[in-house]
């Protein structure tokens, strides 16, 4: 049994503590010390024991005392309800005629609370004149805590009258009428908070306080509203005038606000003022970028962070500026005006100057800006700018040419540019009209600017051919009449240079405005361009030569005559008006002075062999032919001085031309007839496109060939070899010889 198990486990362990006890031989002297010690042990536990047995009755005893007691309660309860349950059934019918009691009680609850609101009911008109009166003192927070009562009160009664009875219209009205004037009060307080709101920036600057009220009842209000919205879930009720949303008022309020800001700063129309535009939009800038300053600084503070006020107010300002620029840009703009707008729209508005100013960072980031108007609208602007633009620069052109043709027919000389070179006006005006157009069109993008430079290049083209036009006209009308205009060899030397100008000023634009990958595009209409400027500069030279050899032809008519040979001196004059007409020819620029030095010298000589070839006279005899060819060759070395002087410094060689003179000197000079073929035969060599013509016409003159000697020369020339300097341009060939006619011989 388990009782013995105990034992056995006793006795065991007892064995070993004892065996433990007794290892050493000297512990057996302790063996009574031991005995006692563990008799004590023993005593202690046994008393432990006993106690603990002893508590554990006494409480078995308590607690069987504890469930006689329960059960005789038990029976108690039985007992009572069983007499409740007897009560009840009989007392049912007495409760089903409590009803009116539960009426009392909720008719009791309502006089309750009218009588709490008698001492409001009865100081209605009171409160309402209090009100009134804080209202026009300005102080609106208290203003707004009194109709906040009144409403209140107001709400709490109908409310109870709802609940009573919701189909009796006749009491709420009564109820509404009563408080009527408290509806007008809401309305003057809520127009004195609308003119703060919309006043704020200005506000927040002289009095934040006012502005902080403001929103302090707008959020008031809101909590109202939110609270009036969550009963009407529950009961279906909500008071006249709920939801107010205030909130949503003043962010409508404040976007009219903005709108009418942005519209009000147009002060002048194109009329009053032709940069309105300009000011406009200048004025817009500043006002917009103040505005959003004081709102990212003070007035951010002023509203609850939910309220998002600067990022309502940037987003208002953005679309009232869109909606703007969408008016202007349908507008009926001229060419300036565009710019103007597209320049503001495409580059200030996001520029420092306005929404990329740093101060407005990080707040408002310009990339994230939407754009003002649509590219489609600034494509449409563009076109008509460029179409515009057009029309005014060819309009421009003309006028600028008109202008220019009305100072060629002036008495006075043109201006000479520092260098002393006659110019006029023409090529600075046009190129500055190009300027600035250029200028103005940068200001937008680098694509117009292009377009532009394209566009003027273009227009410059086809003028060019008209002020060629203009440029022969003005000649052909002075060969009418030559002493009209009075200074028309200065103003066509003007109209000379002017090329060299215009060539100047399109490779400077071009170097200027135009990207080198453009290059290719412009290169055919700046050949022709060139083409156009050199065919001008020509003609005008060509036709101040004529000039020149007009006032020649009496004096070139004397050469190689009776009237010659006896010592005129038509050499001289002709020596002394080429020199002074090449004094006004100094003012024309080098590429086309060097040109008309050239040719001046090559025409003199080409009419000086054209008398010799005109056989106005035929000398009688060896005296005569030596005077002559020695005249000649004095004449030649007063050409070739006069026109060594005039090139000076251009470094071209013209002694060749002034050679002719003289090989044909030589050979009008020789005395034995038997050397003439060889002598003709050297002319010949030298200067091949001299026709049998030419050589007949040069023995007329020499006046000792007979017909047969004549034929015999030119036959055997033929023959001749020909050895010309590669550097010789044909003369001869120019100049005809007069055939004999009948009228002639009868002379």
């Amino acid at each position: 049994s388990t009782m013995e198990e105990t034992d056995r486990e006793a006795v065991a362990t007892a064995v070993q503590r004892v065996a433990g006890m007794l290892q050493r031989p000297d512990q057996l002297d302790k063996v009574e010390q031991y005995r006692r010690r563990e008799a004590r042990k023993k005593a202690s536990v046994e008393a432990r024991l006993k106690a603990a047995i002893q508590s554990q009755l006494d409480g078995v005893r308590t607690g069987l005392s504890q469930l006689h007691n329960a059960l005789n309660d038990v029976k108690d309860i039985q007992q009572s309800l069983v007499d409740v349950n007897k009560d009840w059934r009989q007392s049912i019918n007495t409760i089903e005629n409590l009803k009116d009691v539960k009426d009392a009680v909720v008719q009791h609850s309502q006089l309750a609370a009218a009588v709490e609101n008698l001492k409001n009911i009865f100081s209605v008109p009171e409160i309402v004149r209090e009100t009134q009166d804080l209202i026009e003192r300005g102080e609106l927070l208290q203003a707004h805590r009194k109709l906040m009562d009144l409403e209140c009160s107001r709400d709490n009664l109908m409310y109870e009258q709802y609940r009573m009875d919701s189909k009796n219209t006749h009491d709420m009205n009564l109820i509404h009428t009563y408080f009527g004037d408290m509806q007008k009060l809401s309305e003057e307080l809520a127009k004195q908070l609308w003119m703060v709101v919309q006043r704020s920036l200005v506000t927040v600057r002289r009095d934040p306080t006012l502005l902080v009220s403001v929103v302090r009842i707008i959020e008031r209000e809101e909590k109202i509203d939110r609270r009036m919205l969550d009963r009407k879930k529950q009961t279906g009720f909500i008071p006249p005038g709920r939801p107010k949303k205030w909130k949503e008022k003043m962010f409508n309020i404040l976007e009219r606000t903005v709108s009418t800001r942005i519209e009000g700063t147009q002060a002048d129309t194109r009329e009053s003022d032709k940069m309105w535009l300009v000011r406009h939009l200048e004025i817009i800038r500043k006002y917009v970028l103040d505005d959003l300053l004081v709102a990212k600084t003070l007035l951010d503070q002023c509203f609850p962070p939910h309220y998002d006020i600067f990022n309502k107010l940037l987003n208002m300002y953005h679309q009232a500026l869109s909606t703007r620029m969408q008016e202007l840009a349908a507008e009926d703009l001229e060419a300036n005006e565009i710019v103007s707008l597209l320049s503001w729209v495409l580059n200030t508005y996001k520029s420092a100057e306005m929404m990329g100013n740093s101060e407005l960072s990080p707040e408002v980031d310009v990339n994230s800006l939407n754009p003002l108007i649509s590219q489609n609208v600034v494509d449409q602007l563009l076109s008509k700018y460029m179409s515009t633009l057009t029309s005014n620069i060819i309009g421009w052109l003309r006028k600028a040419l008109e202008t220019d043709k009305k100072d060629w027919i002036k008495e006075t000389e043109p201006e000479a540019d520092q260098d002393g070179y006659y110019q006029t006006t023409l090529p600075a005006i046009v190129f500055q009209m190009f300027e600035q157009n250029l200028q103005v069109a940068a200001q937008i993008n680098e694509d117009l600017k292009t377009k532009v430079l394209l566009l003027c290049l273009q227009q410059m083209n086809s003028f060019l051919t008209r002020y060629k036009d203009e440029a022969q006209l003005y000649k052909e009308e002075h060969l009418k009449n030559r002493q009209y205009p009075q200074c028309y060899v200065q103003y066509m030397i003007a109209v000379i240079n002017n090329c060299q100008t215009f060539k100047e000023s399109i490779i400077s634009l071009k170097r200027k405005y135009l990207k080198i990958e453009m290059e290719d595009a412009l290169s055919s209409s700046h050949t022709s361009m060139d083409a156009t400027l050199d065919i001008i500069a020509k003609e005008g030279c060509s036709s101040l030569l004529d000039e020149v050899f007009m006032d020649l032809e009496p004096h070139l008519n004397e050469l190689m005559t009776k009237k010659w040979l006896m010592g005129s001196n038509a050499v001289g004059t002709i020596c002394v008006t080429v020199e002074d007409y090449f004094n006004d020819f100094a003012k024309i620029k080098k590429p086309y002075k060097k040109t008309m030095t050239m040719e001046a010298h090559r025409r003199v000589v080409v009419e000086y062999i054209r008398a010799i070839m005109l056989k106005r006279i035929s000398f009688k005899n060896a005296e005569e032919r030596k005077e002559g060819a020695e005249r000649m060759i004095k004449e030649a070395e007063q050409f070739r001085f006069l026109f060594k002087k005039l090139a000076a410094g251009s470094g071209e060689d013209t002694e060749g031309l002034c050679d002719i003179i003289e090989a044909i000197a030589e050979v009008i000079k020789l005395t034995d007839p038997s050397l003439l073929y060889l002598e003709v035969s050297t002319l010949v060599s030298k200067y091949p496109d001299i026709r049998d013509d030419h050589i007949a016409a040069l023995l007329t003159v020499r006046g000792d060939a007979s017909r047969d000697m004549k034929q015999t020369i030119i036959e055997t020339l033929d023959q001749g070899p020909s050895q010309p300097n590669p550097n010789y341009v044909p003369i001869f060939k120019e100049i005809t010889v007069p055939t004999l006619t009948v009228p002639k011989l009868l002379k």
